[in-house]
């Protein structure tokens, strides 16, 4: 005689079928949810990728096969002469091959004698550029002569204007380095280039050029927080200073022949230092070598008279205390143990720029001035960089 199956048992079957069903429907949802995860963490993986090959670049470093496919393309560059208000300069442009009317970024070089031809912007300029934006590097005169005037201020504006007009009349993003990024604060926060500058990335700047030549004599900084940094300067400062204010330091017969010399040491071109050297009187061979001496009291003495009679000048290149009416995105970045423009300067930027303008501030250990330096700092040090310039990237690509 058969025996009846219970109900669980009849049942069984059904429910098996019944459960495989579900299981497939919570595979198909998580799968979905994988999706819809993946399409909106996409621009962020995306642009996390571009930083990281634009960090890569710029050190030297080989990019790897599948990031160069994800996150670089081919680029063309161009020399053009920009016909400016504040006078014709001449520029580059980098333009990527796919996206020839791609979104627009300024980079500014900093206090540099090759200036848009110096290796490191060019690599920068090229490996942004390969992330698929246009960037335009205009060469500023005062900049490159190892002048930091205000008469560049205008000239950042006036590059703005023009890529803002060359960009279907949308704003651009300007990157300045070293003491370029506090003029393109400065500029930025002018009535006139308000406009045409969405937002500033600046980059080992200083707020208040006074404190930073004081910094050069004593290597102490002061923190916004009545704290000191104490780092000994690099004697590049010192020397800018001596060079571009050098009739307070030698005789009017001597000027020519000492800043020979003194052009030639920072334009680090060995023997034309020397050659120029050789050419001096005793008394300009003493004068220079005084100069040169960047930690003799003597110098510094001298260094600290020339700053006072210059205060004016100063604070005329200073964001502080005049870019309370900046409306442009603010991002600023420092190397942890810059000690030509010391970290604590970004501190004090910080302070400075209008709170619903600052979009992040990050020193980080990975870079010295504008250098990356692989000794030392953590992957997460080394994250927040790669983050930081997927932000940048972001602002540059957003409509």
């Amino acid at each position: 005689m058969p025996q009846l199956q219970s109900a669980s048992e009849s049942t069984q079957p059904g429910l098996r079928r019944e459960a495989r069903a579900t299981q497939r429907r919570l595979y198909g949802v998580i799968v979905l949810l994988c999706v819809v995860a993946a399409a909106f963490a996409w621009p962020f993986v995306h642009e996390s990728l571009q930083a990281l090959a634009v960090l890569d670049r710029v050190a030297d470093r080989a990019v790897p096969v599948p990031v160069g496919w994800i996150a670089s393309g081919p680029v063309t560059t161009s020399e053009i002469m920009l016909p400016l208000p504040s006078g014709t300069v001449r520029a580059r442009l980098y333009t990527p091959v796919h996206h020839p009317h791609a979104r627009a970024i300024m980079i500014i070089h900093g206090v540099q004698h090759l200036g848009i031809d110096e290796p490191r912007l060019v690599a920068f300029a090229s490996a942004m550029s390969a992330c698929g934006l246009r960037v335009l590097t205009p060469e500023l005169p005062d900049i490159k002569d190892y002048r930091v005037g205000a008469h560049t201020i205008a000239s950042i504006g006036d590059a703005a204007v023009w890529l803002d007009h060359h960009n279907d009349d949308r704003p651009v993003g300007v990157m300045g380095l070293s003491f370029s990024g506090s003029l393109s604060l400065l500029a930025a926060a002018e009535p006139q280039y308000r406009p045409d500058i969405k937002f500033v990335v600046a980059a080992g700047s200083e707020a208040e050029m006074s404190r930073v030549a004081n910094y050069y004599i004593t290597g102490k900084e002061p923190r916004p927080d009545g704290s000191v940094e104490v780092l000994p300067p690099h004697e590049y400062g010192a020397l800018v200073l001596e060079y571009a204010n050098l009739q307070d330091f030698v005789l009017a017969p001597d000027l020519d022949a000492v800043r020979q010399v003194l052009r030639e040491h920072l334009y680090e071109d060995v023997p034309g230092e020397r050659a120029a050297f050789a050419r001096l009187t005793p008394t300009q061979a003493a004068e220079a070598k005084l100069l040169m001496d960047t930690t003799s009291p003597i110098t510094r003495r001298e260094i600290a008279e020339s700053n006072a009679r210059h205060v004016e000048a100063m604070a005329s290149v200073s964001p502080q205390g005049h870019i309370a009416q900046l409306t442009a995105q603010v991002y600023l970045l420092h190397g942890e143990a810059d000690n030509v423009i010391p970290s604590a300067e970004t501190l004090w930027l910080e302070r400075e720029i209008p709170r619903e303008d600052l979009e992040a501030v990050l020193i980080s250990p990975v870079i010295s001035h504008l250098d990356l330096d692989d000794k030392g700092p953590t992957f997460k040090d080394q994250w927040r960089l790669v983050h930081f310039f997927a932000m940048i990237l972001r602002a540059a690509e957003k409509r």
